[in-house]
This record gives C-alpha cells, structure tokens and sequence, in this order.
C-alpha cells in the first residue's frame, strides 16, 4: 500500500477530514472533529510505513499476539491506540484496511448523538 492508497482509503469515509495538528509531517484523519488515524509522512519517506490506529483493548492485545507488525500505539494511550506496519510480512493490505474501518468505527461511536445524526446527514 502506498500514502496516497492509504489517504483515498481514509478521506472518502463520511465526514473525514485530513489534519497536520502537531507539525508539518504528521498526517491525521478525523471524523467529525475526532481523530482515527495518524501517520508520520517523514517516515514513509525512510521506508517506515506505519499507522496508529485506535482499536477496542481486547482486540488491540489480541491483534498483537498474532502479528508481529502491530505493536502498542507509539505515542498514544496504549491501551486503545495500535501501531500498524504497513508493507510488513504479516500485516497484509486487507487487514490494514479493516483495521482503518474498525477504528473509524470506534470513533463514530463514540461521538455525541447530535454528531452521529450531523454525519448521518452528510
């Protein structure tokens, strides 16, 4: 998967909003004013291709007994945040994705009820 694969995949989701917050290579997708996704764009360029993702605790601890590629959220709460590898052996580009959509999921979720029915109407 390539940034600009990754990128499509996240802002056609309903009420995305693509964000640079901490600095000029920080790359964050929000839903609603709430952010799902982030990724450092200086690492893509070094080769490291990786995303944080929030996830639900059970299935974050469970996700990372099984693969090697995804470890505890680098910078983040560690209990709900991921670090996926993107490109790495045994993360392939189908779990990425569901795990994109599982975190946009999660974030929806949990935004108000008036929130929900602004990003039902969109």
């Amino acid at each position: 998967m390539h940034i600009e694969q990754l990128r499509d995949f996240c802002i056609v989701k309903k009420g995305v909003t693509e964000h640079f917050p901490f600095d000029d290579v920080t790359l964050v997708f929000k839903v609603m004013g709430k952010m799902f996704a982030l990724t450092g764009l200086s690492n893509w360029e070094k080769g490291e291709q990786k995303i944080n993702l929030k996830c639900d605790p059970d299935k974050a601890v469970e996700l990372r007994g099984v693969y090697e590629g995804i470890n505890p959220g680098w910078h983040m709460n560690k209990r709900l945040w991921n670090t996926v590898t993107i490109n790495s052996s045994d993360v392939p580009d189908d779990l990425v994705k569901e795990l994109i959509n599982h975190s946009y999921d999660l974030v929806v979720k949990s935004l108000t009820k008036k929130l929900q029915a602004e990003l039902e109407n969109l």
